[in-house]
Parts: C-alpha cells; sequence; structure tokens
C-alpha cells in the first residue's frame, strides 16, 4: 500500500507533463495562435529563429499568470505567424525581485 501512494503520484505528474500541446505558430494565423494558447491554458509554441530560420525556437506561452509560478509573472511577448510577424502572447518571467538575497 505504501508503494502504491508513492508510485501514484509520480505517474499523475509525469501524465500531465505530457499533456501540453504544441504548436508550429507561422503555419497558424496569430488569432488562431491566441485562441490555442487560451483554450489550453498553456502552450509549447515553435517558430524559427529571425537570424536564422533553420533554427527553431520554442517556450512555453500562457492564457494569464494563473499558469505561472508564485515567482513568476506573466509578460506579453510576441512569436511570429502566419499573418504577423508579432503575435501578441504571455510568457512567464522571473518576477523582479524573486529569489534575491536580501
Amino acid at each position: 500500500m505504501r508503494r502504491l501512494a508513492i508510485i501514484l503520484p509520480v505517474l499523475l505528474l509525469a501524465g500531465e507533463a505530457s499533456a501540453i500541446s504544441r504548436y508550429q505558430t507561422t503555419s497558424m494565423s496569430c488569432a488562431r495562435v491566441q485562441a490555442a494558447v487560451s483554450s489550453d491554458g498553456a502552450a509549447i509554441l515553435r517558430y524559427p529563429a529571425p537570424d536564422n530560420p533553420s533554427l527553431v525556437l520554442y517556450d512555453r506561452y500562457v492564457r494569464d499568470r494563473t499558469f505561472c509560478s508564485s515567482s513568476q509573472r506573466a509578460d506579453l511577448q510576441s512569436v511570429p505567424a502566419a499573418d504577423t510577424r508579432n503575435c501578441p502572447v504571455r510568457k512567464c518571467v522571473r518576477a523582479s525581485g524573486a529569489g534575491r538575497n536580501r
């Protein structure tokens, strides 16, 4: 029984970690990118690097701050989309002053 109590939470966390959706932003309109992040809550967005299109960049973008850790905030960033080079989306970033030694 104790073994099950240890294994079950690990399996649940592993399932949640693999459940995040991934999108190629340059094959979607900006409205569709924003709708995907909004409906999923959090998603991995992939796109070519501006200075080297053969290099693929990616990061986790979120609907709002509730998808960030307590030491982060959701900042407005932009990613390229099929119809614009600057599609606004939110990304969790370290809140200023968070984790600093006093």
